[in-house]
């Protein structure tokens, strides 16, 4: 071979490769399949959706269905709490607020009612053993008589009745997050709303996401959001509390979000779509390895949203629908991420 075309061949060479560098992280995946199970899954689907996945920094799949898009606004119900989690989180990381604080500190109403061992630990993992309702829509919409947080709060200490010792009893409903969030409005002097806008949303560059309502603001399940915004949130969680560079928690706070609170004999109460799984702090954990640390976790609302983050395989996927969540639609979450799965390889037992 010639000196030039010796040349010829290492330039074109160069050039392939550096051009296969550049190829979208997509051509590492073959997600036909997923799509083919979406496709037949439209009725359970519904005709309005977003799927996202996240993988290393990056957006590695996208699927919209009628007029949502990534960027479509909309009530994701139960999911507020793994933000609300959060937020409480990065106050404990600025240290002025404790997980083992009794509420009593800045709520003392509750120590008239034999309610002050409370801590926002039970609070956050739904382990307060004060009674609560089903969430159900009906109770959704009676929630509208408070005209604000407080309000709802002062009812929660003088009217409900303690039915287990806290931490002894989990029953998922809004009471003990909506706790924590008078608890923290209380403690900084500063609103939900605003204290969630400054160290969570702000920081994730979640612009098309708030809790702001024309009644009572709703820790627990108040928010609105998009599956882009999200998706933010997500990463960050990924990232060990990293978010574009930036800290946004602890890393031991991170953890700590991720860690579980209960054991299967403590459940007494949980949704349909969460039947079978532990709790941690807002999100519960659909998997753990093989030393029991949680390895997948997820944060699913009444109206169709389903965040999932996997630690053993690095990526989080989003199930941003308009319909609401039932068992068909939870089992059909849980076969699409079984296609996922087949194509992102695990790096943990």
């Amino acid at each position: 071979m010639s000196l030039k075309k010796w040349k010829t061949c290492v330039i074109v060479s160069l050039v392939t490769a550096f051009l296969l560098l550049l190829q979208p992280s997509k051509a590492q995946f073959n997600f036909q399949a997923l799509e083919t199970a979406i496709t037949s899954s439209s009725k359970e689907l519904g005709k309005e959706f977003v799927i996202l996945i996240y993988k290393d920094g990056k957006i590695i799949f996208s699927k919209s269905a009628g007029e949502f898009t990534p960027k479509t606004q909309a009530p994701i119900a139960s999911s507020s709490k793994w933000l609300t989690a959060a937020l409480i989180m990065a106050l404990v990381d600025e240290g002025k607020i404790s997980l083992d604080d009794k509420i009593s500190k800045y709520l003392p109403v509750f120590t008239k009612y034999s309610k002050g061992f409370i801590t926002i630990r039970h609070c956050l993992s739904h382990l307060t053993g004060i009674e609560s309702e089903p969430i159900k829509l009906a109770n959704i919409i009676k929630r509208g008589r408070f005209n604000s947080l407080e309000e709802e709060v002062e009812e929660f200490a003088t009217k409900k009745e303690i039915v287990a010792n806290p931490g002894l009893e989990f029953r998922y409903s809004n009471v003990g997050m909506n706790i924590a969030g008078r608890f923290i409005e209380v403690a900084t002097k500063r609103s939900f709303e605003q204290l969630m806008q400054e160290k969570i949303l702000r920081p994730l560059q979640m612009r098309s996401t708030n809790f702001s309502t024309l009644n009572a603001i709703n820790p627990s399940g108040g928010a609105q959001s998009t599956a882009n915004d999200y998706m933010n949130f997500c990463s960050m969680l990924l990232n060990k509390g990293l978010f574009n560079g930036k800290r946004i928690l602890s890393e031991a706070s991170v953890q700590l979000l991720m860690q579980a609170q209960t054991t299967s004999a403590m459940i007494k109460y949980a949704p349909k779509s969460a039947e079978g799984y532990n709790y941690a702090l807002g999100s519960w954990i659909l998997q753990t390895n093989q030393s029991g640390a949680a390895s997948v976790l997820a944060c699913p609302g009444l109206f169709g949203t389903w965040p999932v983050i996997d630690l053993c395989r690095n990526y989080s996927v989003i199930f941003f629908t308009k319909q609401f969540l039932s068992e068909e639609k939870k089992e059909v979450y849980l076969k699409l991420k079984g296609i996922i799965d087949e194509q992102i390889v695990a790096n943990c037992n």
